[in-house]
């Protein structure tokens, strides 16, 4: 199972939407957690039709700041137990699966709601001696080396959160790709990377998915890396279901592949049974769309790949620019797709 949390910074770009729009193609979580969307329920059920999830919760944004939003598939059953500005409290299960209880968080910004934060998350694990996982923006570093640049970090709320792991016996899912998590994309001297977002877990949770792991995936529009927990670590996937995509029929060879697919000539006993026509179309289809679009997928995978190594490292004046157009690039590849 995927779950993907990610603070967007406000859902109304068009480029986050991009972005979390591919990162649900390529995982297709079971669960989406989106915090600081900044957008009222009407437009967020829009974006949530679209990316083809069946059921929703929400916290309302305060003005324009603040909002969570809670996506899943009818893979997974959950029952909400508390919310707030900070949390999405609730049990979760897979279809045949145990249930574990699981705490999507925006955690305070400001030193003066830190410590009532974390006493409270503290509480709730008191009351469960169950499998249990806490994954977000924690908006929180635990020492100094999570943090390159700006400012020494604050002791007292390192504190507060180091006693709050001491309390619980939380331990951190490990994390592939990424060392921090947040930036505030300037160069060199200026810069300021931070491990913010994170996933903790019950030893009863991590001896349950023991392979589970977070994935940083490249931030785009949001000065936020998406987090992505895969709970049976990374074994692929099965196979795909086979969809017909429409940006095929713009495409002037599409018609004739389906008619080789349709009325290839064969000596097979079954050559003129609809499913095996079916079969051949489907199979010569698969075939054409590799050979046609794999170069665009190659393309993306090559632009992440140096999207990654850059925004985890400082970088020169001539790197930030390097950076930005490199997301131009790959917004302008995820666009050109998206037309059809």
């Amino acid at each position: 199972m995927a779950l993907v949390a990610w603070n967007v910074q406000g859902l109304g770009n068009k480029n986050t939407v991009r972005a979390l729009r591919r990162l649900n193609l390529k995982y297709q979580p079971a669960v989406i957690f989106l915090s600081e969307t900044k957008q009222k329920k009407r437009y967020l059920e829009r974006v949530r039709r679209n990316m083809k999830m069946s059921n929703s919760f929400y916290v309302e944004p305060e003005g324009i700041a603040g909002g969570l939003a809670l996506w899943w598939s009818d893979d997974v059953h959950i029952t909400i137990l508390h919310s707030s500005k900070n949390i999405i409290d609730m049990k979760i299960s897979m279809k045949g699966e145990d249930v574990w209880f699981g705490s999507f968080v925006y955690g305070p910004p400001y030193n003066d709601d830190k410590l009532l934060f974390w006493e409270m998350l503290a509480r709730k694990i008191a009351d469960r001696d169950s499998k249990w996982c806490v994954i977000g923006d924690l908006n929180i570093v635990a020492n100094q080396e999570e943090k390159l640049g700006g400012a020494l970090i604050d002791q007292n709320s390192i504190k507060w959160y180091l006693d709050f792991l001491d309390n619980t016996n939380l331990l951190e899912i490990p994390m592939k790709e990424g060392s921090f998590t947040w930036s505030n994309r300037r160069s060199e001297e200026d810069v300021i990377l931070e491990k913010l977002d994170r996933a903790l877990a019950t030893v009863e949770w991590s001896t349950f998915f023991d392979r589970a792991i977070v994935l940083v995936e490249v931030a785009i529009a949001s000065d936020h890396c998406p987090l992505v927990l895969c709970t049976d670590g990374l074994n692929r996937r099965g196979k795909r279901e086979f969809k017909f995509e429409s940006k095929w029929l713009s495409e002037e060879d599409c018609d004739n592949t389906v008619k080789e697919g349709w009325g290839l000539n064969s000596h097979r006993a079954n050559d003129k049974i609809f499913v095996g026509k079916l079969k051949r179309t489907k199979f010569e289809l698969i075939k054409w769309s590799r050979e046609k679009f794999g170069k665009n997928r190659r393309t993306e995978e090559q632009l992440i790949h140096l999207i990654k190594r850059l925004q985890d490292s400082p970088l020169t004046p001539g790197e930030v620019v390097v950076l930005k157009e490199l997301k131009k690039e790959l917004l302008k590849l995820w666009e050109s797709e998206e037309r059809y």
